[in-house]
């Protein structure tokens, strides 16, 4: 990872009003992003967290007793994936509700691509991190389903919708576990896919 595009994101950081006068918890969680991200979780040594963040050694530990507790906390500071039916569905229009679902979605992953593309990363070896991502996209298979029923009044089989849920869940958190910069994502990315899950669902 480039240290310029680490500036550039603790600078959007900084924009979201985490600055130098913030919490010392604050700035070792801010810490702890960019060097997980720069040079992996096992490479990381909670010392040099501690001299990023401007603190003492022992304070690292006075607030995270074992550094993987650090990864959870990351977890925490994702953004909310809640997003009610109300918000994006078009009544009558399946892929018109999807696509304003995945457009939401992806408005609160900018606001934090490194963290989410860091996380999916360590899912692999920290059970932790990878429970709680299993979470969020559980949360994510009731969102499309929920949508799904609202833009259709509940008309269709539970069979299908939740299909169609399953994989349009999916496509989205492939999307954003691999999320590392805006130009990952050509444009017009799950246009076809969300026409598709429509077309599915509507067909005779």
């Amino acid at each position: 990872m480039k240290r310029t595009r680490w500036q550039a994101h603790t600078k959007q950081r900084q924009e979201q009003g985490l600055t130098k006068d913030d919490s010392a918890k604050e700035r070792i969680l801010l810490a702890a992003e960019e060097l997980f991200a720069e040079s992996g979780f096992d490479a990381t040594p909670t010392s040099r967290i501690a001299e990023r963040a401007g603190v003492p050694k022992g304070l690292v530990h006075y607030y995270f007793r074992r550094k993987p507790d650090l990864l959870s906390a990351l977890v925490v500071r994702l953004p909310e994936a809640q997003i009610e039916p109300s918000e994006v569905v078009v009544p009558g229009d399946i892929a018109g509700s999807l696509r304003k679902l995945v457009a939401e979605l992806d408005r609160r992953l900018d606001a934090s691509r490194m963290l989410s593309h860091l996380l999916w990363r360590e899912a692999d070896t920290h059970r932790d991190v990878r429970d709680a991502l299993h979470q969020r996209f559980d949360s994510l298979v009731r969102q499309v389903r929920s949508v799904i029923v609202a833009a259709t009044g509940g008309r269709l089989e539970r069979a299908d919708v939740d299909s169609a849920s399953g994989l349009l869940a999916r496509a989205v958190s492939y999307r954003h576990s691999v999320a590392r910069h805006s130009d990952d994502d050509p444009p017009g990315e799950l246009e076809r896919e969300l026409d598709f899950i429509a077309a599915a669902l509507t067909r005779p």
